[in-house]
This record gives C-alpha cells, sequence and structure tokens, in this order.
C-alpha cells in the first residue's frame, strides 16, 4: 500500500529538527555555510542536504510580518516525471517501490550523461534532484526507504515535535490531509494542499505559495 507524509505547515516552527535527523540518518557530511541574511541555512538544497527548512518572511497590511516556513523536500510523485525521463537513457536509475510509492534515485544515475542529468532535473516540477559531481551521482530524499520497509516511520516525522509531519498509508493520510484543511482554513482562508492527488508528501499551506516558495506547489 503506498505511503504518503502529510506536512501541515501552519504548525511548523522551524525547529529544523527534520533536516538535522534526515543529515545524521543518512550520514551526510557538514556544508561550508554563509551568513546570507536570512536563518535559511544552507541556502538551498544540495547534495549533502536532501532536506531543507525554507524561510520566508512579508508583511501584510496592517503592518503585522508573518513567518511561513517550508520543510522542503521531493514529493515522491504518484506518476514520477523523473523516472519517465531517466528511463529513456538509462533504465533502472530511477525506480518506483511498488508496495510503498517511493521514488528511488539508484547508483545506475551515475551512467546518466550531463545532458541526461539536466534533462531529469528539468523535468522536475518542484526542482528537487541534486548532482553530486564527486560520485556523479543524482541524489535526493528517499522517505528513509529502509525504515519505512522495517516498519518506521521516516526520520523528519520521527524527529518532528509538533504534529507538522504525519506519515502513514496514503488513504488515511488524504483524510487526515482533508480534515486538517478544514480546521486551519477557520484561521487562514486562503489555506489549500499542494497537488494531493499527484504527490505522496503533501504540503498544506495557510496561503498563497509565493509566501512560501516558488516551488512549493505545480500549479
Amino acid at each position: 500500500m503506498s505511503k504518503a507524509i502529510l506536512i501541515d505547515t501552519t504548525r511548523c516552527t522551524a525547529c529544523r529538527g527534520c533536516q538535522v535527523g534526515c543529515k545524521q540518518w543518512h550520514n551526510l557530511p557538514a556544508n561550508r555555510t554563509y551568513q546570507m541574511g536570512t536563518h535559511q541555512n544552507p541556502p538551498d538544497l544540495n547534495p549533502f542536504n536532501f532536506k531543507l527548512v525554507r524561510f520566508n518572511e512579508h508583511e501584510q497590511k496592517d503592518g503585522t510580518v508573518v513567518w511561513n516556513f517550508f520543510p522542503d523536500q521531493c514529493r515522491h510523485c504518484v506518476t514520477p516525471i523523473c523516472k519517465d525521463v531517466a528511463d529513456m537513457a538509462v533504465p533502472g536509475a530511477i525506480i518506483q517501490q511498488p508496495e510503498t510509492g517511493i521514488v528511488l534515485f539508484t547508483e545506475k544515475t551515475a551512467l546518466l550523461s550531463p545532458e541526461d542529468v539536466k534533462a531529469v532535473t528539468d523535468a522536475c516540477p518542484y526542482n528537487i534532484p541534486r548532482y553530486n559531481p564527486q560520485t556523479r551521482l543524482l541524489v535526493k530524499c528517499d522517505m528513509c526507504v529502509d525504515r519505512v520497509n522495517a516498519g518506521l516511520p521516516p526520520i523528519c516525522v520521527q524527529t518532528c515535535p509538533t504534529g507538522c509531519m504525519v506519515f502513514g498509508n496514503r488513504e488515511e493520510i488524504l483524510d487526515l490531509a482533508r480534515k486538517r484543511l478544514d480546521y486551519a482554513r477557520q484561521r487562514h482562508p486562503k489555506a489549500f494542499l499542494c497537488d494531493a492527488e499527484d504527490v505522496n508528501v503533501i504540503f498544506l499551506l495557510a496561503e498563497d505559495k509565493k509566501y512560501y516558495y516558488k516551488y512549493a506547489s505545480f500549479a
């Protein structure tokens, strides 16, 4: 049965436990970062950060400053375009686990030509895949497939202290997402679910995606 994650950004406090947990679980090395005038760190996803809490602030008409946090990661699309593109060059470079729906980049991504790497990256509507020039691999979130196959939740869900992230069977998560949306709209009338029918990592946003991240949703 397909698995899914709900990320309810109305509950996100930007503690970045998910970001740190992901890095530790996957044994990813540290990044050299610089102060860029934002609390977001590092500035973007990279081969050593599969999860990144994005920060966005804007001022409302009444002068109130609103902070929006967006724990960015692969959406594990129901029908992954990246896989379709990769299959035309190197079959098996990207696979989708039948029993969970998890989309995985394999070691065969190292066989993709630079042109194919660009094609796969450009095909992703969420700007997720990152290329590691040292290993020549394309990399991204794997939804902690090792944990999921062992009956455990992804580490980002495990470390989330506010209930922002919930993991489970897809239909159950969709049902919960709709309930959370109804509740969120009591305070945020413009709240919506990002591409819920097309992805297995479903974001609930309180307002338009432009106040979060330009790749927050496909639409």
